[in-house]
């Protein structure tokens, strides 16, 4: 045929059918369809019954099934597929047709396009999985992107006093985009908040050669700096005044991803992944899901406490994750670091106390003669004296888990420390101090006084300590009580001036509390 310029001939019929088989009007008709591709694959025989694209349902079935389904089915309450069938088969029999059959209809829902209807009816999980993204995140040089989130960990920690479960801590924890490396992290038993993103980002941005020591881990963990982006997801600590303010002041740039799209996040997302695998080998564990933890009893099998379970961690960071080859470095991270370290500017806050106290809510107040009061507590620090009667406002600090102290703002950018004006006051969470408040508002009482508040959270604690040995929220909440600070012995005010420069290696106070 090529000889004849694609022609059949007379000859090249009757050997078709002598050699092959095909009749004349198949042979035609196999030639005709070559003749428009000139592929070899058009010469195959074609498929007996219904050609793939074809429909022979009836037109009106088919406008049936299509308003049902855009009216019906894609919609965010999910109507389950028999709903879709039952409305389907009801339109039919008001307009007096054959109701179709259950594979016509999954069909048709087949055949919708996966990531417009994943986002209609408002499946999250599968408009991920049906988003492509080939696009990567990348830094060339480490500290240039750090991603940092949260996650409840998968085990049950016991407290120190009675070793009975208490719960689940949240562990926050950042890692940089260019190395893989774990730049720090933070293990705490209270919601995510811009405290523990500031404490978090406090371990990670210094040395953590005393903080390794303090726990008896003799490790190398070489990150430290600041980063130039920080990219975090959209929770509330993420978008706070606090938090915001303070990646200005230190130049961080805070870097949000789209909404509902945790892909975006995937270098965070995966470390969180491979911290949480290592972790369900542990006595405790809750596991993943409740298929995997089938009759396990994981209260009943928590050994670790949260100090423990924090040393735990950071072994398994520094001292296994960091030298394993990692499948996207193709070795392991610590190996890249080291090599890239040259980069890295070392230029760290001279203040560790200034820079942890810019992640803390802040406050306006006047600075009165008995002091500065905040939520009907006094406070005072005799470095504040020289500035009694100016009456101007002053910003103030202060830590939610620790009422005992305040952070004031000097002209100068500095802060002084100033403490309970009545050094007798217990240590108080901001949590106890409101719900103290409340209970007291509560019983109609509307004058409070301070006096009146730290009576009724002594009261609390004495409950809480009676049901501790029964009960896994008392115990959690006597965990979460602040303690008396221990370079501070004697109870005196010490008037802390950040003004003044504190070189110490030593911010393990800001952990422990």
């Amino acid at each position: 045929m090529r000889q004849s310029d694609w022609k059949v001939t007379a000859e090249v019929a009757n050997a078709a059918l002598a050699q092959l088989g095909i009749p004349r009007s198949t042979l035609f008709r196999a030639v005709a369809r070559f003749r428009r591709t000139r592929r070899a694959s058009s010469l195959l025989p074609l498929k007996r019954g219904t050609r793939d694209g074809s429909s022979q349902v009836d037109p009106r079935i088919e406008r049936i099934i299509a308003e049902q389904i855009e009216r019906f089915w894609l919609k965010k309450e999910k109507p389950r597929f028999s709903a879709l069938m039952e409305r389907v088969h009801d339109a039919c029999h008001v307009e007096g047709l054959r109701a179709p059959h259950r594979k016509t209809i999954k069909r048709r829902v087949l055949d919708l396009n996966p990531l417009t209807a994943a986002r209609r009816r408002g499946q999250g999980a599968l408009e991920a999985a049906s988003t492509p993204s080939p696009g990567q995140f990348v830094a060339d040089r480490p500290n240039t992107i750090w991603q940092i989130d949260h996650t409840l960990v998968d085990i049950i920690v016991v407290d120190e006093q009675y070793r009975r479960p208490i719960g689940r801590p949240v562990l926050t924890i950042a890692v940089d985009v260019c190395t893989r490396m774990v730049a720090g992290f933070h293990l705490a038993l209270e919601a995510p908040s811009s405290v523990s993103v500031g404490l978090c980002l406090l371990h990670a941005v210094y040395d953590k050669t005393a903080w390794l020591s303090e726990r008896g881990i003799d490790l190398s963990w070489p990150v430290a700096g600041l980063p130039n982006i920080l990219h975090s997801d959209n929770g509330a600590e993420f978008h706070s005044r606090a938090l915001t303010g303070a990646c200005r002041e230190y130049g961080i740039k805070l870097q949000y991803r789209p909404p509902a799209t945790p892909r975006f996040g995937g270098h965070i997302e995966r470390l969180i992944g491979t911290m949480m695998g290592a972790v369900h080998i542990l006595p405790g564990t809750t596991f993943s899901n409740v298929k995997l933890k089938e009759n396990y009893d994981a209260e009943g099998r928590a050994i670790f406490t949260l100090r423990e379970l924090e040393a735990w961690i950071a072994i398994e960071i520094a001292g296994k994750y960091h030298h394993r080859i990692h499948s996207a470095l193709l070795r392991p991270p610590i190996a890249h670091w080291r090599d890239l370290q040259g980069e890295v500017n070392f230029d760290l806050p001279p203040d560790r106390m200034a820079f942890w106290t810019s992640f803390l809510p802040e406050r306006r107040r006047r600075l009165l003669k008995d002091g500065i009061h905040l939520e009907k507590i006094r406070y005072w620090s005799d470095a504040l004296a020289r500035d009694v009667g100016r009456g101007a406002e002053v910003t103030i600090k202060y830590d939610p888990r620790d009422m005992s102290r305040i952070f004031v703002r000097q002209p100068d950018g500095h802060f002084i420390e100033a403490r309970y004006r009545n050094l007798a006051f217990p240590y108080a969470s901001w949590w106890e101090w409101k719900h103290a408040k409340d209970r007291l508002r509560k019983q109609g009482r509307r004058d409070l006084s301070e006096e009146t508040i730290f009576s009724s959270i002594a009261q609390q604690r004495r409950i809480e300590d009676t049901a501790a040995v029964e009960s896994a929220s008392a115990r959690r909440i006597i965990l979460k009580r602040p303690k008396a600070l221990a370079e501070n012995p004697s109870g005196q005010i010490t008037g802390i001036d950040t003004a003044k420069p504190n070189n110490t290696d030593d911010d393990l106070e800001f952990w422990d509390r």
